[in-house]
């Protein structure tokens, strides 16, 4: 684990988007781009405590992959050694969902990762709602270990971009609310399409970008758009706060590569 750096770290996937016929716009490969980023793990040897999917499995409409989307996360447990922690978004499909571990009897649920505490979060229909905003309060009422990371797939904010300004939590006052003056080291988010970091009530909120495609800034005030590209993120808990490194799976052609000394 990589604690013996001074640093935790989770693998932050987000937006997966996999379908029943495994491409999307006839392109993307849900279920190779996780085998991708577990062959990222060997290859560079992070050691994550967790790799952490916040939502949007999969694509609306296709709740027949489930199957696929949970032997693709039990693949990349194996291949990395690390445990796959998931929560719903919402193209997700709740009930056809309780088919992936840990999903069994809901969606809201507490994971404990050694002295690392995950609240994973339910807000696929856009909000949390009053029973499990009360069930985070008591939650975090006593801290664990070394802090606790809170996963959701509706960030707590909005986009900057136009079209997606209001497309966060709609209860998010009240989920901060619920989590302020707790242990929350982080709260890790998804949805955008495109990543974004924020401190909101001294806590850092890093929204990562999607495993699916990722959505550019400059579509215009009415627009949105896709282009294909898979980014996940790289989130270090260090001693005095956190950091968030958004990770590409393709490559231009190097301009150089170069040995280091250490």
């Amino acid at each position: 684990m990589s604690r013996a750096t001074g640093r935790l770290t989770v693998l932050h996937l987000s937006d997966v988007h996999i379908t029943r016929d495994g491409r999307l716009y006839d392109r993307v490969d849900g279920v190779a781009r996780l085998r991708a980023v577990g062959e990222y793990v060997t290859r560079t040897g992070v050691t994550p405590e967790a790799i952490v999917v916040t939502g949007d499995l999969i694509e609306r409409g296709n709740g027949d992959a489930y199957e696929s989307v949970r032997d693709a996360f039990d693949e990349l447990e194996r291949a990395t050694r690390t445990p796959v922690l998931t929560v719903l978004g919402n193209h997700d499909d709740a009930d056809r969902a309780r088919v992936l571990r840990g999903h069994e009897g809901g969606h809201h649920r507490v994971v404990l990762v050694d002295e690392l505490r995950f609240l994973l979060l339910d807000s696929s229909r856009g909000e949390l709602g009053a029973e499990q905003i009360a069930w985070i309060r008591r939650t975090l009422r006593a801290p664990h270990g070394e802090g606790t990371v809170v996963a959701l797939h509706h960030p707590p904010l909005g986009s900057p971009m136009p079209v997606l300004a209001r497309a966060g939590l709609r209860d998010a006052a009240a989920f901060l609310d619920a989590i302020a003056g707790s242990d929350v080291r982080t709260v890790l988010a998804g949805h955008f399409h495109h990543p974004m970091s924020a401190t909101l009530r001294d806590i850092p909120v890093s929204v990562g970008p999607a495993l699916s495609y990722h959505q550019v800034m400059d579509a215009g005030p009415d627009h949105v758009s896709g282009h294909d590209r898979a980014m996940f993120s790289l989130v270090h808990l260090l001693p005095g706060g956190i950091s968030a490194t958004s990770i590409g799976l393709e490559h231009p052609d190097p301009l150089f590569t170069s040995p280091i000394s250490r």
